[in-house]
């Protein structure tokens, strides 16, 4: 029978609820080998957060002011950046919110669509709100998997709520670029919103209750970051939070659209700010509070506790499951669909009784990350605070990247800084960071490193292509021979 979007039908071997990314990809691994069936419950946009208002148009909002600011530093390029013309390639590039080819992939792959809100009705089941206002019930076989994700969170401010301020998702698909933007909070959402803003032309302040942005990164690579967000005009208040916001005449008109007249902030320390436009980027909260998760069990809301094979703790049978956001082991879109890839395996293993059941231990080690501000940051396994709050025996080594003949010929002015975090029991890298323009496609070797424990003696001989950034590996591992050298000496 081939794929339908609303099928004539109440049961699959897997009913996967919701159906971002990571859902799309469980229902494409459990049943692209083994011959089950599957069927994406979804009531928004299939593709989920990452496809329209995450991931892909904070990039196409990102990459234009990257490359402007790397054209004005080389002589003999003359740039300049319409606004408009990113909000449109922007459009483009979310296909102007409409999910066609998403779901004509999931046809495509054998697996069926249904149109609704779902909710747990009990062991294996689905209860479907449909459009029309009727519910209808569906089984699995084998297994459900909850994909449900994650929302912004709306911290407890006075008079916030009624100013109808922008989240990720009004900032990543604004309809206008405001004159002058707040942005409240300090992690990526918010560093990369104020690159992208101030890059189209806002007027940007950052007011973070931290007294330094990036928290959960290197400091040395949060320094680049701050620094470059200062250069470019954007006015940080760390260690500062807003206590009172008001906005008499605000409007909801529509997601991306300016939100009515001037909005007012009183901070801690008695200051005032006024802007156009107020952005809401404090953190996310999970999808699971409307769920039917006491049908099977469990309490609602908060994130969902997984093992290794991505199983909901506290159900019996190996029948549930949970990806992506919603479990809270990693709030990154390309962490979701590998839990998804070793959700689908395992499921498909259970079914057929073939195979080893895999397990997302060893993925976990490394979990990489891009902030694409400017500089850009990246990072896998753990930072030096990290690996020292485990006990481990650590080395650290730190190189200026600058210093690279690779990226000065990228540009003249390349500012940026590259550390690893060495296990010194067997010699191997847990953790790596880069900050600098351009430095994204170095993650993946590190990710490698970090999860394959590769000793430090076998990277010696993985030779880097000159002039590239990637020849810092080899100055890494010079810089920390010298300095266990200088040690025992």
């Amino acid at each position: 029978m081939a794929a339908s979007v609303n099928p004539d039908r109440s049961q699959w071997d897997v009913i996967v609820l919701g159906g971002a990314a990571a859902g799309e990809n469980a229902a494409q691994y459990a049943t692209q080998y083994s011959g089950l069936s599957a069927v994406i419950v979804e009531s928004n946009l299939l593709g989920g957060e990452c496809s329209y208002w995450a991931c892909m148009p904070s990039k196409a909002l990102l990459r234009p002011v990257e490359v402007i600011d790397a054209a004005r530093s080389l002589p003999g390029l003359a740039a300049t950046l319409d606004p408009q013309a990113v909000l449109g390639h922007r459009d483009t590039v979310i296909h102007h919110l409409d999910d066609t080819s998403q779901v004509d992939w999931a046809l495509q792959s054998g697996i069926d669509v249904v149109r609704g809100y779902g909710r747990l009705a009990g062991e294996r089941t689905i209860d479907v709100a449909l459009p029309d206002g009727t519910t209808r019930r569906i089984t699995a076989r084998h297994a459900v998997v909850i994909d449900t994700g994650s929302r912004p969170f709306l911290p407890d401010i006075d008079g916030l709520p009624a100013a109808l301020p922008w989240s990720s998702q009004d900032v990543t698909t604004m309809r206008e670029v405001p004159g002058r933007v707040v942005v409240l909070g300090g992690g990526v959402v918010a560093c990369e919103a104020a690159t992208w803003l101030r890059g189209l032309g806002a007027e940007v302040t950052i007011v973070h209750r931290s007294t330094r942005l990036l928290t959960r990164h290197e400091p040395f690579a949060a320094a680049e970051v701050t620094d470059e967000l200062r250069r470019s005009g954007v006015r940080l208040l760390t260690g500062r939070s807003a206590t009172r916001v008001q906005r008499p005449q605000a409007q909801a008109t529509g997601r991306g659209h300016i939100r009515g007249g001037e909005v007012h902030l009183t901070l801690d320390d008695g200051s005032e700010l006024a802007a156009d436009e107020l952005v809401v980027a404090t953190g996310r909260t999970p999808n699971t509070t409307d769920i039917g998760l006491p049908a099977v069990g469990l309490t609602a809301g908060g994130y969902l506790h997984v093992d290794d094979h991505q199983c909901v703790q506290g159900t019996g049978g190996g029948w549930l499951y949970a990806i992506g956001d919603v479990c809270g082991r990693a709030l990154l879109t390309h962490m979701g669909k590998y839990q998804a890839r070793i959700v689908g395996e395992v499921i498909a293993a259970r079914a057929t009784g073939a195979g080893e059941l895999p397990s997302a231990a060893q993925g976990h080690r490394g979990m990489p990350q891009v902030v694409f501000t400017n500089p850009q940051i990246g990072s896998t396994g753990l930072t030096e605070q990290q690996a020292r709050d485990a006990g481990l025996d650590i080395d650290t080594v730190e190189y200026d990247l600058a210093a690279l003949a690779g990226t000065y010929v990228m540009r003249p002015d390349y500012r940026g800084r590259a550390k690893l975090v060495i296990d010194r029991t067997d010699d191997t890298i847990v953790g790596a960071t880069f900050a600098g323009a351009g430095i994204a496609e170095l993650v993946y070797a590190a990710t490698t490193a970090v999860v394959t424990r590769i000793p430090l003696s076998a990277l010696w001989h993985v030779v880097p292509c000159y002039p590239t950034a990637s020849e810092v590996w080899l100055r890494l591992l010079e810089t920390l021979r010298q300095q266990r050298t200088d040690r025992e000496r």
